[in-house]
């Protein structure tokens, strides 16, 4: 498409977070007109919130070659082409071509050594050199699409007038975080252009019980230790940290297993993992002196141990004797009940403190090269709105890049640029 085309823009992306300001960048600087919508007063609140405001914008454990280890989805491979095109190599290359540093962290986090701030500094500049028309605080009204003899377009009414474009961008992400921003108008235009979506849910979110099974541990508020969690059929487990909060659990552990997690299903949680603890009290029995509550300090926080003690009456009343002097039928039972903790959690804390959004629109009815749906041309979709939800730690973020790039390629592509 020349630039001879009837209208002002070449595209319209609605959204101006991670996926969109990379979006907009990529395509501005590929030769095409871009406008750049946000319905906030602030730029990217939540990438600027993100890694405790250090931005963890990537993780280099990501295989592209076996995205679905990394990624839920209820169409697993259809990321794996975006990933592919645009890794986290990519993404680093840019982070230091504008002087920025980063630190690997857990399991391949990387974080920005300057702020979260520098990050969203970088794709303003970035969409900056590709010329593209940027507006916060501009909300949208309606969308309509037109079939015209010179070609199909999307007319965009909103609070600062009415624009059009060959192609409209969809990249306003999920339900997470309401204050600062979320809502579900990229599911509306989903909706109404009759792309189905896949079940909402929050996921990487903190998990909640009832309160008076929760009452005794309530106690622990701001304890947290490493643990084995994994869900009730096994074939989802993470080693990972988990932390006590007065109305349940969150910490890496939760978050990750919250995005498996059906409700009413049980987890099972090993919380002295690395050893056989049942093995290891029997056997300790031979050559311990030290008190039952003394040896269980050993592996696991005072108050938990403490607490442990306390909800098993039997063997709580053991504590002060010296483990030589226990039965082995109780220090195995002991040792089981740490390692094999079933619970069912009530619920989760909500959107309202869920990192990201599970479900989205159906990837099925989108082309994972070019991310537009299939069935209405010129409509894309990027980023967590779409049915593509990533592990703790980068993923969700390499999601929001990689398939904005994508997104980005093919509309130039389709223009000739």
């Amino acid at each position: 498409m020349s630039h001879t085309s009837p209208h002002p823009y070449d595209a319209i992306i609605v959204g101006a977070g991670a996926a969109g300001l990379m979006c907009a960048s990529v395509a501005g600087q590929s030769g095409l007109r871009v406008l750049l919508l946000d319905h906030a007063e602030k730029i990217a609140e939540k990438i600027r919130i993100s890694g405790g405001g250090r931005c963890n914008f990537t993780n280099r454990g990501l295989d592209p070659r076996n995205p679905q280890k990394h990624f839920i989805s209820d169409n697993p491979r259809f990321c794996k082409s975006a990933l592919a095109s645009y890794t986290p190599e990519d993404f680093i290359a840019l982070l230091t071509r504008h002087g920025l540093s980063y630190t690997e962290k857990h399991k391949g986090q990387l974080f920005c050594d300057q702020s979260s701030g520098a990050v969203i500094n970088l794709l303003l500049a970035e969409c900056a050199q590709g010329g593209v028309d940027h507006r916060q605080a501009t909300r949208v009204h309606t969308v309509r699409h037109h079939a015209h003899d010179a070609g199909d377009y999307y007319a965009v009414d909103t609070s600062q007038g009415s624009f059009t474009a060959p192609a409209l961008v969809v990249a306003t992400g999920g339900l997470s975080i309401p204050k600062i921003g979320a809502t579900d108008w990229g599911y509306q235009i989903a909706k109404q252009f009759e792309l189905p979506l896949q079940p909402l849910r929050p996921a990487l979110v903190p998990l909640t019980f009832d309160g008076a099974a929760w009452a005794a541990f309530s106690q622990l508020a701001g304890l947290a230790l490493p643990v084995t969690i994994q869900t009730s059929d096994g074939k989802t487990a993470f080693d990972e940290d988990l932390l006590f909060t007065h109305r349940g659990l969150s910490g890496p552990a939760i978050l990750q297993i919250s995005s498996y997690w059906a409700p009413q299903s049980a987890l099972r949680i090993n919380l002295t993992p690395g050893e056989a603890l049942a093995e290891t009290l029997v056997e300790l029995k031979a050559r311990s002196r030290k008190l039952l509550a003394n040896e269980l300090t050993q592996r696991l926080p005072q108050r938990l141990a403490t607490q442990w003690l306390d909800n098993d009456p039997e063997i709580g009343k053991l504590r002060d004797l010296p483990i030589s002097e226990i039965a082995d039928k109780l220090l195995r039972r002991l040792g089981e009940q740490l390692q094999m903790w079933r619970l069912t959690p009530s619920g989760t804390e909500g959107y309202a403190k869920a990192e990201v959004t599970a479900g989205g629109v159906d990837t099925r009815h989108l082309d994972p090269q070019t991310m537009g749906a299939k069935a209405q041309p010129g409509l894309y979709f990027i980023g967590e709105v779409t049915d593509v939800t990533g592990w703790l730690g980068g993923y969700n973020f390499q999601w929001a890049w990689s398939s904005g790039v994508a997104c980005a390629r093919a509309m130039a592509a389709k223009a000739g640029k």
